[in-house]
C-alpha cells in the first residue's frame, strides 16, 4: 500500500526537498502551500507531473480548507513545515510570524486531531503528525556545549519565539489528547533551491554579480550547517519510526563561523568562475542584527542512535554541490532575484511611533 503524506509548506526550501524525497521514495504526496513570497513552485518541477504528487494552494490558517484537504486526501502522515522563517523579516514585522507559525499550527493540530479521531483503529495506530521546528528555540550557546532535546527553550527573536510556541502546542496535544505528534528541531539548512534572502544563496549570488557580500558584525557567529537533502531523509525517518510525543534534533555536525562560510564560498567561486579580482575582496562587514544569537550547535545523537540516521554530506561536499547548483540553474533563481528579492538588507529596526 502506498503511504500517503500531507506536507504543508511544500513549495518552500525544506518543504520542496521533502516533497521531492517522498515522491521519489514511492509515497503519494499532497502539498499544501499558501505561496507567499518564499513559496516557489518551480522548486517542484522534477515531480510536478508525476502521478502521486498533487498541489493545493491553501493557507494553513483556513480551517475549513484544511479540514477538506484531510478528508479528501486521507493521509497516513502529516509533515508540517509551513512557516514564516526568516529572522530578519520577523524583526521588522512579527505579525505574519505569530499568525502563521502559532495560529496556523493550532489550526493544523485541530484539523488533524478531528481527522485522526474518526479513523479506523488500525489507521489511528499508525497515523503521525510531525511538526518541523528549529534549533533557534533554544537560544544561544556559549563557546562549549550542544543543544539536546532536553535543552531549555530561550528564544531570542520573534521568529524563534513563534516556533517555540508552536512546539509547545504540539507537545500539549500529545500529552492532553494522546495525539500522535512528534517534533523535530533542526540546525541551519542549505542546498539547492534555497531562497536568496538566506546567507549562503545571498553570498553566492552577490559574488557571482560582483556585489558586496554583507557579513553581520565581524562574522564570528557560529552555525551548525545541515544539507537539506540529509534533512529531508531525517524527517521521513522520524515521521515513520519516531516515538510519539518525542523530540528529535537534526544537525549536520558542521559548525562554522559565518565569515568562514563566506570565505569558503569565495574560494569556490574563484576556482569555478574566476573574476578579475578575488571574490573575498567583496566582503563588507555591516551592523549586526538585533538579538543575534552567537552560536548554535545540535547534538543529533538521539536521532542517530534510536533511528539510525546519519548525515551523508560534509559541509565541504555539500557547499560544493550547492555553489555548482546555483551556477548551473539560473532559470530557477533569476526570476526571484529580479522580481521577489533583489538582495536588499532586511531586519532593520524602524523607529517606534
Amino acid at each position: 500500500m502506498i503511504r500517503r503524506v500531507l506536507v504543508t509548506g511544500g513549495a518552500g526550501f525544506i518543504g520542496s526537498a521533502v516533497c521531492r524525497h517522498l515522491v521519489h521514495s514511492g509515497c503519494a504526496v499532497l502539498n499544501l502551500d499558501k505561496l507567499t513570497y518564499a513559496g516557489n513552485l518551480p522548486s517542484l518541477k522534477t515531480i510536478s507531473n508525476l502521478p502521486h504528487y498533487s498541489f493545493r494552494q491553501i493557507d494553513i490558517c483556513d480551517g475549513t480548507a484544511i479540514a477538506e484537504a484531510f478528508e479528501a486526501f486521507q493521509p497516513d502522515h502529516v509533515m508540517h513545515l509551513a512557516a514564516e522563517s526568516h529572522v530578519d523579516r520577523s524583526i521588522a514585522g512579527a505579525d505574519d510570524f505569530i499568525n502563521t507559525n502559532i495560529v496556523g499550527t493550532f489550526i493544523m493540530l485541530a484539523a488533524a486531531r478531528s481527522y485522526w479521531d474518526k479513523l479506523p483503529a488500525a489507521r489511528r495506530e499508525t497515523f503521525r503528525f510531525l511538526h518541523i521546528s528549529t534549533d533557534e528555540v533554544y537560544g544561544s550557546l556559549g563557546a562549549d556545549g550542544l543543544f539536546t532535546e532536553e535543552t531549555s527553550y530561550d528564544p531570542s527573536s520573534p521568529y524563534s519565539a513563534s516556533k517555540a510556541a508552536a512546539d509547545h502546542l504540539v507537545s500539549a496535544w500529545a500529552r492532553t489528547y494522546g495525539f500522535p505528534g512528534l517534533i523535530s528541531n533542526c540546525s541551519n539548512n542549505y542546498g539547492p533551491y534555497h531562497f536568496p534572502e538566506k546567507l549562503i544563496p545571498l553570498i553566492i549570488l552577490n559574488a557571482m554579480h560582483g556585489r558586496p557580500l554583507p557579513v553581520y558584525g565581524q562574522g564570528e557567529n557560529i552555525r551548525d550547517w545541515l544539507y537539506v537533502e540529509d534533512h529531508a531523509r531525517a524527517l521521513d525517518i522520524i515521521v515513520s519510526r519516531g516515538r510519539i510525543g518525542e523530540k528529535y534534533n537534526v544537525g549536520g555536525r558542521n559548525e562554522r563561523r559565518n565569515i568562514d562560510v563566506v570565505r569558503g564560498i569565495c574560494r569556490l567561486l574563484d576556482r569555478l568562475r574566476p573574476a578579475a579580482r578575488p571574490h573575498e575582496e567583496l566582503i563588507e562587514f555591516v551592523k549586526d542584527r538585533p538579538g543575534h544569537d552567537q552560536r548554535y550547535a545540535i547534538d543529533a545523537s538521539k536521532l542517530e542512535r534510536e533511528l539510525g540516521w546519519q548525515a551523508e554530506e560534509t559541509f565541504e561536499t555539500g557547499i560544493d554541490k550547492t555553489v555548482r547548483w546555483f551556477l548551473d540553474n539560473e532559470w530557477w533563481w533569476r526570476p526571484l532575484r529580479d522580481k521577489v528579492y533583489t538582495g536588499e538588507r532586511l531586519g532593520l529596526l524602524e523607529p517606534s511611533k
